[in-house]
């Protein structure tokens, strides 16, 4: 099977995308930063079945990383990367360098309030600015129809939503269930640093996530519950517990027990951070 189209700059993005509109074409676009895993071909599956295109972008975006973090390790393996964009049948990898998407000079940020506020801005305060930065440089360069982004980063998925309504970007902005593994810990290219030890204490994250959101479900009290979790994660194995949280589900907002909710949680597993997050089960 051959490897999709492959451009790295936005003139010949664009030249692509014009090219598809003449024929009438809908267009879907699938950010990422590659390493890319199952979770990212069911995003692309999502795409196809909602548009006649997918542009795929893989580029690792240095303004979401804190000087402290893993840039510079972050997984890149583009060769890899294409050839499961083959699989998955997505049309064009667009595949820009850190001099592409910030030019010399460049020196605008984007700053999104509203779901942006706690859980991982307590941790990482610049985090949502890069991510709503070249975010919205993503959907202006490809003019998608719609954008396709996981639940997993559920607070990011909020924040694109925001940045999208509040600047009247004209994308639909598609969320995509969480893939998991069969011992239902969510995908990420970060699962890769972890060792089998790491690993069988990782997928106790979601299982201890939900137990709490059936919990908090059936009306047990909301502190008593998330610090109980908090306990868990940590007797399970975890190093550190950033946050685990209960938060409506469209908002963000501190949740109530009439709302949709959703609980959230970050911790460590030695120079690991996982993220997860669960819907409160409604009756």
């Amino acid at each position: 099977m051959s490897r999709p189209d492959m451009v790295d700059s936005v003139a010949a993005l664009r030249a692509r995308i014009s090219d598809w509109r003449r024929d009438g074409l809908r267009i879907a676009l699938v950010p990422t930063m590659g390493a890319l895993h199952d979770g990212h071909l069911s995003l692309i599956k999502i795409a196809l079945e909602r548009a006649d295109r997918c542009v795929v972008s893989i580029f690792v975006n240095p303004t979401q990383f804190a000087p402290s973090e893993d840039l510079d390790k972050y997984p890149r393996q583009l060769a890899r990367d294409l050839d499961m964009l083959a699989t998955a049948k997505a049309d064009l990898a667009f595949t820009p360098d850190v001099s592409e998407m910030y030019p010399a000079g460049f020196a605008t940020r984007i700053s999104v309030g509203g779901p942006s506020a706690g859980l991982e801005t307590d941790f990482r305060p610049t985090f949502f600015d890069g991510v709503a930065t070249v975010v919205a440089k993503l959907l202006l360069q490809a003019a998608p129809d719609v954008a396709i982004f996981g639940e997993k980063d559920y607070q990011q998925l909020c924040v694109v939503r925001q940045l999208c309504r509040d600047l009247d970007l004209p994308v639909e902005v598609i969320g995509a269930p969480t893939i998991r593994d069969a011992h239902s810990l969510a995908m990420s290219s970060r699962n890769a640093y972890l060792d089998e030890a790491e690993l069988r204490i990782a997928r106790q994250l979601n299982l201890i996530l939900r137990k709490a959101a059936v919990a908090l479900a059936a009306g047990a009290g909301q502190e008593e519950t998330i610090a109980e979790a908090s306990r868990a994660l940590i007797a399970a194995g975890f190093q550190k517990v950033d946050y685990v949280e209960a938060r409506e589900s469209l908002t963000l907002k501190p949740w109530r027990h009439d709302r949709a909710g959703r609980v959230l949680a970050a911790a460590w597993l030695g120079k690991t951070r996982l993220i997860d997050n669960v819907e409160v089960p409604t009756a």
